[in-house]
């Protein structure tokens, strides 16, 4: 029993990771087609560009969040130290992108209402 549910437990992790990295590709994808639209089509100013950059951290930060939870998953059997310190790493760039991000966002919505 304890080993069919280390193999599901296995699994869950596996389609979690890969969730995140469709999420992370995708938003890649989207950040470097609005660049090169705004690069190519019009002159606009960096708040424009700034936008783009929040909005693809927002697209990482969500994939992060994918990570973790297949860390947390992964770690939920007899963890060893590697993997603790895996998930401890993930959690601590995440926490920190997510601080800067939120703070990056008011500044940029600043900019934006003021121009």
């Amino acid at each position: 029993m304890e080993a069919l549910l280390h193999e599901f437990a296995r699994c869950v992790a596996l389609v979690i990771e890969g969730i995140a990295i469709v999420i992370i590709a995708a938003g890649s994808a989207k950040a470097l087609l609005d660049f090169g639209r705004i690069t190519v089509a019009t002159r606009r100013g960096q708040v424009e560009k700034r936008v783009i950059s929040l909005e693809y951290a927002h697209w990482l930060v969500a994939g992060l969040t994918f990570q973790l939870a297949a860390d947390v998953v992964s770690t939920s059997f007899a963890p060893s130290w590697n993997e603790l310190g895996r998930l401890a790493a993930v959690a601590a760039i995440r926490t920190f992108l997510s601080y800067f991000l939120d703070h990056e966002m008011e500044a940029t919505q600043r900019l934006q209402q003021s121009a």
